[in-house]
C-alpha cells in the first residue's frame, strides 16, 4: 500500500503542484485547503506524513501542529511545515511546536521530495545494532514500538525528538556534533541550519524532565547522553 501524504495549504496552485509531484513518486495523496478539514483528515485518513502549510484561513498550521501533537494517536506523526515566512523566529515557533522539519516558499519540488522521503524512511527504519530497549534509570525507551516511558508515564515525543534520544543513549558518552546530528537524524544535506537540532533538544530536555540533565552540551562541540552526571537525580 501506498504511504499517505497529506498536504494542507490553502493555494490551490501549491495542492496541484504537490498532487501531481507527489503522486509520481508514487505517494498517495489526501488535500485540505483548511484547517479545520486537515483536522478533520488527520483522524479519518490517518495519514503518514503531513505537509502543513503555517498560514492558513479558520485554524491556522500552528494550531493544527498543536493539534496534532497533543493526541496520544498522532503525536509521533512526522510533519514538514511549508511557510512563506523565512525568518527564523518563525522557523523555530514551528520546530518549539513540534515540526521535525519545514521548509520556505518558494521551494524546490525536488528538495521537499527529498525531505519527504528522508523522514518517512526514518520511520521505517530499524537499525539492527540498536537494541529493543534502551534502558536508564526509571527511563525506558522502546526502539521497536517507538515508545519512551519515565516509570509509568509515557512521554509524548515527536519522531526527531525521539530518534535523537535513541541516537544520543544508544552510543554511551560519544558527542556528536551538530552537523553529526542532522546527518543521522535527519539524514540528508542540512545546509548548516543546525539551529534545528538545538531547538529539538530544548524540547526533548524540558519533556524528559530530571533526564534531561543527563543530556549534556560539550561546549563548542556539540552533545552527548552523559550516564555519569549524577547531580540532579
Amino acid at each position: 500500500m501506498n504511504e499517505k501524504v497529506l498536504v494542507v495549504d490553502d493555494e490551490q496552485n501549491i495542492l496541484e503542484l504537490l498532487d501531481y509531484n507527489l503522486k509520481k513518486d508514487g505517494y498517495e495523496v489526501i488535500r485540505a485547503d483548511t484547517g479545520e478539514k486537515a483536522v478533520e483528515l488527520l483522524e479519518k485518513a490517518k495519514p503518514d506524513i503531513v505537509l502543513l502549510d503555517q498560514m492558513l484561513p479558520g485554524i491556522d498550521g500552528l494550531n493544527v501542529l498543536k493539534k496534532i501533537r497533543s493526541n496520544e494517536s498522532l503525536s509521533g506523526m512526522p510533519v514538514i511545515m511549508v511557510t512563506a515566512r523565512s525568518e527564523e523566529i518563525d522557523k523555530i515557533i514551528g520546530l518549539e511546536l513540534g515540526a521535525d522539519d519545514y521548509i520556505t516558499k518558494p521551494f524546490s519540488v525536488r528538495e521537499l521530495s527529498a525531505r519527504v522521503k528522508a523522514l518517512l524512511r526514518r520511520t521505517r527504519q530499524t537499525e539492527t545494532q540498536i537494541p529493543a530497549v534502551l534502558n536508564f534509570k526509571q527511563l525506558k525507551v522502546d526502539t521497536v514500538g517507538y515508545k519512551a516511558c519515565i516509570g509509568e508515564n509515557k512521554l509524548l515525543l515527536t519522531l526527531k525528538e525521539f530518534d535523537l534520544l535513541v541516537l544520543l543513549m544508544s552510543n554511551g558518552s560519544q558527542v556528536f556534533t551538530r552537523d553529526a546530528i542532522l546527518n543521522k537524524v535527519w539524514g540528508y544535506d542540512y545546509f548548516g541550519e543546525t539551529r534545528t537540532v538545538d531547538v529539538h533538544i530544548t524540547n526533548l530536555r524540558r519533556k524528559l524532565r530530571e533526564y534531561g540533565d543527563y543530556i549534556e552540551t560539550v561546549r563548542g562541540v556539540g552533545y552527548r547522553f552523559n550516564t555519569q552526571n549524577e547531580q540532579n537525580i
